[in-house]
Formats: structure tokens, C-alpha cells, sequence
């Protein structure tokens, strides 16, 4: 049994404007900051002279935008199941405000008022 194990590589977005202010974006199409951009870059840089079999991107601007900086998007596929969690009415809140609206809220238990459910 010598088969070899495939290897996954995974990567984050760039940072945008709510990274920063710590609002959950979920489907909310932000661009990327400036920072956002160059590390995208930096990502290209450190895969430079892997090859992939795969490249799976989300729909979204920043995940779209992230995979071309880094020098992917030729051979990305935009996969809508990977779309980030939809948090309803709760897009653009902080952590901090959902806590005060509900006390022991903890993320992906218990859903989201016109968003998605943990089931």
C-alpha cells in the first residue's frame, strides 16, 4: 500500500473592509482592501511552481479576487457550495452586538433570523 495521499491546500480570502471592523459578511459581495490585495499577492508568490489539480474558488468578489491576485483565476472554477454562511439579518453585526441580542449565541448553533439554520 503505497499510494500517496493527496494534499489540500487551503486559503482564506483577502481582508476587507469588515475583517477589520469584525462584521460577519457572509454573502455581503465586499471587495478587497488594499492590504486584502497584496496579500493575495503574497499568496501567489509563496504557491509560485505548484501545480494543482484543482482550484476551487466561491462566487464572491473577495474569494474571486483573492484566487486571481494570486495568479489562479485561469484555472479556478467558482463553486457556489462554497459560498460563505448566510447570516440573514445578521449580516454586517459584530460578534460583540450578537452576544448583547443573545446572550451565549455561539456561531453555526442555532441559526440566523433569515439566514441560515445549524441544520
Amino acid at each position: 500500500m503505497n499510494e500517496t495521499l493527496p494534499v489540500i491546500y487551503l486559503a482564506r480570502h483577502g481582508e476587507t473592509a469588515w475583517t477589520l471592523t469584525g462584521q460577519h459578511a457572509g454573502l455581503v459581495d465586499l471587495p478587497l482592501t488594499a492590504h486584502g490585495e497584496h496579500t493575495a499577492r503574497q499568496l501567489g508568490q509563496r504557491l509560485r511552481g505548484l501545480t494543482f489539480a484543482k482550484v476551487f474558488t466561491s462566487p464572491l468578489q473577495r474569494v474571486s479576487k483573492t484566487c486571481e491576485l494570486a495568479g489562479f483565476k485561469a484555472v479556478a472554477v467558482d463553486d457556489p457550495d462554497l459560498l460563505e454562511w448566510n447570516y440573514g439579518d445578521d449580516e454586517g453585526k459584530t460578534t460583540e452586538e450578537l452576544l448583547k441580542e443573545r446572550p451565549g449565541w455561539q456561531m453555526f448553533r442555532g441559526g440566523y433570523p433569515g439566514g441560515e439554520t445549524a441544520e
